[in-house]
């Protein structure tokens, strides 16, 4: 995740007068295709990247964005409210845990329009989500994990049939690994042994043990 700020953007911040906003990428998934709901915390439709940016004003709620000396992984929460049909209906029948958002801090100049980069400050995957509804209006509360949450999971894989399905669903090359475990093989085959001596041929029996 990149927060470098360009100077464009590190001149903003600091000065008389700050117009800073938020955007905030969601990315959904139905099973069949791919929806995505890009809000803004101004008024108004904004475009960034080719992209259109709903604009929720202050509805849009997002708690603090921490960073530590130590890289570990803070999440955050994005809350908005009154949210409209086409995206609490998004939110109820696509799929959204594991799926991508995305969180920049942008800044307008002093003629309103958006200055150039707006830097990534959060970026993760949402974890759960929670929807109220009270009278005319939702609100949807998304909790987020950052990416870097992948560096604190262990992932255990085995040398089994099964597992070797999930990502090869075709592939038997782990199909009799089970029926080999502790397997005793003879190897080779048996000679003839005189008088406890041995065959002039010096054959025999290996046993293997798997």
């Amino acid at each position: 995740m990149s927060r470098t700020l360009t100077t464009a953007m590190s001149n903003a911040l600091v000065a008389d007068v700050v117009r800073p906003i938020y955007l905030v990428s969601m990315s959904f998934d139905s099973g069949e295709t791919t929806s995505n709901i890009n809000i803004w915390s101004g008024l108004g439709d904004l475009t960034f990247e080719s992209v259109n940016f709903l604009g929720v004003g202050d509805l849009l709620a997002i708690s603090a964005v921490e960073e530590t000396a130590d890289i570990s992984a803070k999440g955050i929460i994005v809350s908005l409210t009154g949210v409209k049909a086409q995206l609490l209906d998004v939110a109820l029948t696509h799929e959204y845990q594991g799926r991508p958002i995305i969180v920049r801090l942008g800044a307008f100049d002093d003629t309103g329009s958006l200055i150039a980069d707006p830097t990534i400050i959060f970026s993760g995957f949402m974890d759960t989500m929670t929807i109220a509804e009270n009278g005319d209006y939702s609100t949807i509360t998304v909790s987020a994990e950052n990416k870097l949450i992948a560096f604190e999971k262990t992932k255990v894989r085995r040398y089994t049939a099964e597992d070797q399905k999930i990502e090869y669903p075709t592939d038997k090359g782990f199909e009799f690994v089970t029926a080999i475990v502790e397997k005793e093989i003879l190897w080779g085959r048996p000679t003839p042994q005189s008088g406890g001596q041995g065959s002039p041929n010096g054959g025999g029996i290996g046993t293997v043990h798997f």
